[in-house]
């Protein structure tokens, strides 16, 4: 079988975030054409029990442990005109010496560079740009990360909105300079690959998106699951916003939808409950438990029964980048979902008929609303139907067979 590096900046296992739902389907499916030789950074403690998974998945498995707070503080302190934070945040001394070690050792035929943080291991000046050029280079970038530091300027105050436009710039920058030194730069949807484009034009021709899947049966609405709501004061409904809560999105999307769209809610039911359920909850989201009707789960071991017994699913975000992967899955289980235009973006869907978008509070409350009095009654089986014709993971996959054969729809 042929060898293939895959360098991913977070350990692509447990599937329980967009990122590493991809990065695990894509190993599954990579996995059955190619020696896979992961190289991958940890930043939760709690995943290092997962690497005997990934080693009967790979050939080679190499893990190497960071602190996100010294971390940032060692991205500060090699802080350069121009070079944007996030290279210096995912550097890595142990990892920089495996990879080189790997390259020299054994030729590699595809790079797999999952995420532009990983891409100064392959493509760093002192390891010289062009030496292991006999391999593919494929730069998953999954998002535009730059216009996402971008936006989040928008919504900080000074100094913070200062820090975050300079890593939007120098981000941008980085992004063009390894897209041009990689053979393919893929997206997660076709919008974001397209934008790309606009922002690098040198690389046209050479950008392809692969959206990402749902795993239908795992996510299925006929499976029976306990229902964690019981014994919980009221008698709701109850309203599920999934996500890691400690990502800045998922954190503006809990607090703006509890202060501007749960308490108008509650004015008409006022047993309505708001359950945020997601791993490392910041305090701001900690703090919601203080409102009336709202729960903070914290890491649970599995979302589905918080999907599959609440009234409907919320993705309020503010701020989103390419394709929610809780939007497929709680579509996928045939829950009702009201999600924002940011939220919606990217998603092959029928607002109306798959699922509801609300521009603004006043329009969100109206959605969830419409749904609690029944006048979508055919949303949850258009929602399931919608995920089965487009969503699935193989139909996904065999794009990447193409795009790693040199075929693919190419933009222009």
């Amino acid at each position: 079988m042929r060898d293939l590096l895959f360098l991913s900046h977070r350990i692509p296992y447990p599937p329980d975030k967009g990122e590493k739902i991809r990065g695990w389907n894509l190993l599954g499916h990579l996995a059955q054409s190619y020696n896979i030789h992961l190289g991958c950074l940890i930043d939760d403690a709690a995943d290092w029990q997962h690497l005997p998974l990934l080693r009967e998945r790979c050939a080679e498995v190499a893990a190497f442990g960071i602190d996100r707070r010294w971390q940032k503080l060692f991205a500060l302190a090699r802080a350069r005109p121009g070079r944007p934070l996030m290279l210096d945040y995912y550097r890595h001394r142990g990892l920089l010496r495996w990879v080189d070690d790997l390259l020299a050792r054994r030729r590699m035929d595809v790079l797999y560079i999952y995420s532009a943080a990983m891409a100064p291991y392959v493509l760093r000046h002192d390891a010289g740009a062009h030496r292991h050029a006999g391999g593919l280079r494929v730069l998953d970038m999954q998002d535009i990360d730059s216009e996402k530091w971008a936006a989040y300027a928008g919504r900080s105050a000074w100094p913070m909105r200062l820090v975050w436009a300079r890593e939007g710039r120098t981000l941008l920058a980085y992004e063009r300079r390894a897209a041009a030194a990689c053979d393919n730069t893929l997206f997660v949807t076709e919008a974001e690959a397209r934008r790309f484009v606009t922002l690098a034009p040198e690389s046209a021709g050479r950008v392809d998106w692969l959206e990402n899947g749902v795993d239908l049966a795992q996510f299925n609405p006929a499976l029976d699951f306990a229902n964690p709501y019981a014994g919980l004061p009221g008698d709701g409904p109850d309203l599920v916003f999934t996500g890691n809560m400690d990502y800045w999105p998922n954190v503006d999307a809990a607090v703006w939808f509890a202060e501007n769209v749960l308490t108008r809610l509650q004015r008409i039911h006022a047993g309505l409950r708001l359950h945020v359920v997601g791993a490392n909850p910041a305090l701001q989201v900690k703090r919601l438990v203080e409102r009336p009707g709202v729960y903070v789960t914290g890491r649970v071991p599995d979302v589905r029964p918080y999907v599959a017994h609440a009234a409907l699913a919320v993705a309020p975000l503010r701020i989103a980048r390419g394709i929610q992967n809780k939007v497929l899955e709680a579509m996928a289980m045939a829950k009702p979902v009201v999600a924002s235009r940011q939220a919606f973006e990217g998603i092959h869907a029928t607002p109306g008929r798959d699922l509801l978008v609300g521009d603004g509070a006043p329009a969100m409350v109206q959605a969830v609303l419409d749904i609690l009095d029944g006048r979508y009654p055919g949303l949850p089986a258009a929602a399931r139907a919608a995920v089965e014709a487009r969503y699935s993971w193989p139909a996904q996959l065999v794009r990447l067979d193409r795009v790693l054969a040199g075929g693919g729809e190419r933009t222009a």
